[in-house]
């Protein structure tokens, strides 16, 4: 038998038991981002920061963002693309607790109090600081000497002396599947920028989001790293013999338009517009596609994870097709990827678990009934 304690009435007892604590609000709950996390994410990328100004300074060239269209344009993107989720989260939100609209700037500061906005801003610029360290070093990889008769052998090797693309040409044709892979291989810069955004806003705490952000950022060094440790340029460019009959496509031209850039770069170095976009192995096309789509099956969303699996697939075809990459090259984007996953979740820590381990809202306390109550 309970006992009550002493001036407690038993009908305040059963109202308090009855009454539903109230929630907590969103500046209360939301688990702000771990210190340690913040120190290791800087130190990364400080890290590759200094290796990009050292390789600067070995090569006598400074970084550059020709045009603002490597760097730049993409940051803006990410911007203008994160404001409209960060309206659409606050919209839907009003949605769906069924709040009048004039409520959505009091839903927009309980959704993203300071706490989660700083985190956001900084994985952001964060991103794009080891993004320009990426393409400047991936430009100066074209001082090294190829390697691309040695991928093409292996690549021979493993299709019992064919070669892959002259195979896909053959099973595809060359007119209207130079089309479909063209658009293919050219949808990748959207995904991307699309996950690391949406990942960021949705993804819920942000503690849980940086687990993604963290594997993005180990997933362009390690494709740096692989770049140096194989120098190379593509089947495109050391078998052209092999692509003459595909239609003309964006690709087809953004390729001819990489080999002038490395000429040119190759040829005046010192030239202020001087920048090359040509390396192989590994493949980050498939590294990236397959590093989202790993997390998207560690976050739970299995459905969404079988979708990108079937659309890593189709990159993996496109990028053999139309002859930015050898097969080794796609292989080697899968390792890198499944090594990136890893590396980003000791970044963060094993406390932070991609599943909802840390809850958005108090529970409400526990109360004893009263020996009498009776269920309903």
């Amino acid at each position: 038998m309970d006992v009550l304690p002493t001036g407690t009435h038993e009908g305040e007892v059963r109202e308090t038991t009855l009454t539903r604590a109230p929630k907590s609000t969103p500046q209360e709950v939301e688990p702000g981002l771990q210190r340690s996390t913040v120190v290791a994410i800087w130190a990364i990328t400080a890290a590759f920061a200094a290796v990009t100004l050292l390789r600067s300074a070995q090569v006598g060239i400074p970084l550059r963002d020709p045009g603002g269209k490597i760097v730049l344009e993409r940051f803006e993107i990410a911007v203008e693309l994160l404001l409209l989720f960060v309206a659409l989260d606050a919209i839907w939100a009003c949605l769906w607790g069924r709040r009048s609209l004039l409520a959505l700037p009091r839903v927009l500061r309980e959704r993203w109090p300071w706490r989660r906005v700083w985190p956001v801003a900084m994985a952001v610029v964060v991103y794009h600081l080891v993004y320009i360290c990426y393409r400047n070093l991936k430009s100066w990889d074209a001082f090294r000497l190829d390697r691309d008769h040695n991928l093409q052998g292996v690549d021979r090797a493993i299709f019992d002396g064919h070669t892959p693309a002259v195979m896909l040409h053959q099973l595809f044709g060359q007119d209207t599947a130079a089309l479909v892979f063209n658009d293919i291989y050219n949808s990748f810069p959207k995904l991307v920028t699309v996950a690391v955004v949406g990942t960021l806003v949705w993804v819920r705490p942000v503690r849980r989001s940086y687990l993604f952000f963290a594997s993005m950022l180990w997933i362009w060094i390690l494709g740096t790293a692989t770049y140096y440790l194989v120098p190379s340029l593509g089947p495109f460019a050391t078998y052209p013999q092999d692509f003459v009959g595909l239609t003309e496509t964006a690709v087809t031209r953004s390729q001819n338009t990489y080999l002038e850039q490395r000429a040119h770069l190759l040829a005046d170095p010192s030239a202020h517009d001087a920048f090359a976009s040509i390396s192989a192995f590994a493949s980050l096309h498939v590294g990236v596609t397959c590093t989202i789509m790993l997390m998207a099956y560690r976050y739970g969303r299995r459905k969404l994870a079988i979708a990108l699996g079937v659309y890593l697939g189709a990159v993996v075809v496109s990028t053999i097709y139309v002859g930015m990459h050898f097969v080794v090259d796609d292989v080697a984007g899968v390792v890198i990827a499944v090594l990136a996953v890893r590396l980003g979740q000791l970044t963060v820590g094993s406390s932070v678990s991609p599943h909802r381990s840390d809850a958005l809202e108090d529970p409400p306390p526990r109360t004893r009934r009263p020996a009498d109550s009776r269920a309903p």
